[in-house]
């Protein structure tokens, strides 16, 4: 007698949600594959502890697998499995519902929504896994037996209204899911999926590294032209990740790394890291040799990969790693997230949030002993990241310490190193507690600043720092390790040492204050377009004038930049500073002494402060007119 057929009925609000999955919702149709190998890899692993640790015990485990099975007369595709299977009841409760909870909820939102990603994401919070694969079958039939049972059944339903169950005899310990599959589509996305070539493609991508064999008869034709049908097994099963390291070659490594960044150079580091407790996942990263092309370009993307328990999820997930670390490649395998997660909720997840601070923390941990075990190596790891890392210190606060401890910068000290931070805090002198930077378009042009000439004749060590980032970042730190970050180009610069000769210099200064005492306030009304202030320098030996900014004021090369991106700067006056030992400047004060009024003083204000702009590479206000002044006075010297 044939078994009895029971039709039941979708709830109202499981058949809306399930017409959106149908119709569309997921521009990808692909991940119908991913989701149903993902659940019989659920049903094997359920089969497996259940074998070693539950009623099942003794159950032959020695061939788990799945396999999938084309069929293209009746245009089916079956995936099956060997796993533990489901009952009469588990099939109502796990497949005639799509959510427990909440789907009135969801369905509002959706209606809300006129987005279709962000719709997308929202149909992802409640994970529609088996029933992605309506969106490729006009029908799908389950068989099904529970593991320790001795009866089947049967589920099948067109995605409509209704499904049907039955019970079914004769049937193998695990589940079968056969597709109906729909025509071919372009323009719906529906691809070909009796095609080897695409089902390889989709299991390669998704499902590479599930721990369970994929397998799949392919036809071939022998040398005496037999057609034959071998069993092929499409999943690599590598997931290094998942392996202890100890057990992990370096080729294998390697190998894994150039699969997964395209870079044939190995990396400079391997991270292998895994975390248990509430939140369990693997990670394994790679810090690159050298820097891709398009490092510092809009469109770069974040080389992290996400999978849950081995299934691929997402590329570039940026929920797991800052922008400044983009260039890290790897794998984090979460093993408690919905396969249906999404960035807009991965970027709010607290457990994620938790995995990215401790993966930051690794690999900024990483460079630290690198930099520490293998100054020669790291040298070239900073050569080519350390202007991302840089960005670090605007973005990420909570690691300010950590990434100042990374900075390597070009010194006075040595021509053809650079230094740490550390490094220059330990070469201090005896009674120095600022840090001491220029920064600039390049070495050269800061090494023959005038800023630096009183800093070379005592012998303070100063940063150079060319990185456009550097004129950022320098005002965003306000100290490293107790030690205040100063611009020898901006403030008041005070390097007496002598401690005994404390009388005299402040007997000195007053004199010069005097000296000059009528000369300072004319040259400032004098210039009053182009500066702010006149002053005397100390940080002047063989040039006759700089110009120097307040402690808080832009510098030219960041106005600049801003400029360049659009954004309307105000002009900042900047303040002139004389050498009041240099023959012009001393001249010019004789001058100004004898005659206020004449006119070639003002003409010879304006040459010094073009020529004190264009040491410190400035634009001058008007080319024209400082190139007819100079040959002038060049003329009546003659």
């Amino acid at each position: 007698m044939p078994s009895s057929v029971e039709t039941l009925e979708f709830q109202a609000e499981t058949r809306q949600l399930l017409r959106l999955v149908i119709h569309s919702i997921y521009s990808n149709k692909d991940i119908f594959l991913r989701e149903l190998i993902s659940n019989a890899s659920d049903a094997l692993d359920k089969l497996r502890l259940e074998s070693l640790t539950g009623s099942l015990a003794g159950v032959d485990i020695s061939d788990l697998h799945i396999l999938l099975e084309v069929d293209s007369d009746a245009r089916t595709l079956t995936v099956r499995d060997n796993g533990i299977g489901m009952t009469r009841d588990d099939l109502v409760e796990l497949i005639g519902t799509i959510a427990k909870s909440g789907t009135a909820g969801l369905l509002e939102k959706i209606k809300e929504s006129k987005d279709a990603a962000t719709t997308e994401s929202l149909i992802g919070q409640f994970g529609v896994g088996f029933y992605s694969a309506f969106m490729v079958a006009d029908k799908v039939t389950v068989h099904t037996r529970r593991a320790g049972t001795d009866s089947g059944t049967q589920w099948e339903s067109d995605g409509e209204g209704s499904y049907t169950i039955r019970a079914a005899d004769d049937l193998p310990v695990g589940t079968s899911v056969t597709l109906h599959l729909k025509p071919a589509d372009s323009e719906d996305g529906l691809a070909d999926y009796l095609s080897e070539s695409k089902i390889r493609q989709i299991v390669k991508r998704y499902s590479d590294f599930i721990r369970w064999p994929i397998r799949m008869a392919t036809d071939r034709t022998d040398a005496d032209d037999k057609a034959t049908s071998d069993l092929d097994t499409l999943n690599s099963m590598k997931a290094l990740w998942a392996r202890p390291r100890s057990e992990v070659t370096e080729h294998e490594y390697n190998e894994f790394y150039q699969q997964i960044s395209h870079d044939w150079l190995p990396p400079a580091e391997t991270i292998h890291m895994r975390a248990e407790g509430t939140f369990e996942y693997e990670a394994l990263l790679f810090i690159p040799s050298q820097a891709p092309f398009d490092l510092y370009s809009r469109e770069s993307k974040s080389g992290v990969q996400l999978y849950v328990k081995r299934v691929f999820i997402m590329d570039d997930c940026e929920a797991l790693m800052p922008n400044y670390l983009r260039f890290v490649k790897g794998v984090v395998d979460a093993h408690d997230l919905s396969l249906n997660v999404s960035r807009e909720l991965l970027q709010h997840d607290r457990q994620i949030q938790g995995v990215r601070r401790r993966l930051v923390k690794k690999v900024l941990g990483a460079l630290k002993d690198m930099q520490a075990k293998d100054a020669e190596r790291y040298a070239k790891v900073w050569a080519q990241f350390g202007r991302a890392l840089k960005e670090g210190l605007l973005e990420d606060t909570d690691n300010t310490e950590a990434l100042l401890e990374l900075v390597s910068a070009a010194s006075t000290h040595d021509p053809a190193k650079t230094t740490t931070l550390r490094e220059y805090v330990e070469r201090m002198k005896d009674g120095q507690n600022t840090i001491y930077y220029l920064t600039g378009e390049t070495r050269a042009m800061v090494e023959n600043s005038p800023h630096m000439e009183a800093f070379a004749a005592k012998g303070y060590e100063v940063l150079i720092l060319t990185d456009p980032i550097d004129e950022v970042w320098v005002d965003q730190v306000p100290a490293f390790d107790g030690h205040r970050l100063q611009s020898i180009a901006k403030g008041q610069v005070d390097l007496d040492e002598s401690a005994d000769g404390d009388k005299e210099n402040d007997a000195d200064k007053a004199q010069r204050e005097q000296d000059f005492a009528a000369l300072l306030p004319w040259l400032t009304t004098t210039l009053s377009d182009h500066v702010k202030q006149v002053r005397l320098s100390s940080r002047l030996t063989t040039s006759a004038a700089c110009i120097v900014g307040d402690a808080h004021d832009v510098t030219p090369t960041l106005e600049k930049m801003y400029r360049a991106m659009g954004q309307q700067m105000p002009t900042v006056k900047r303040i002139l500073e004389l050498n009041p030992t240099h023959p012009l400047i001393t001249a010019l004060r004789t001058a100004h002494h004898a005659d206020a009024e004449a006119p070639a003083l003002k003409e010879i204000a304006e040459l010094i402060y073009g020529s004190a702009l264009l040491a410190e590479g400035g634009d001058l206000p008007d080319p024209a007119r400082f190139t007819r002044l100079l040959t002038d006075h060049l003329t009546r010297t003659l």
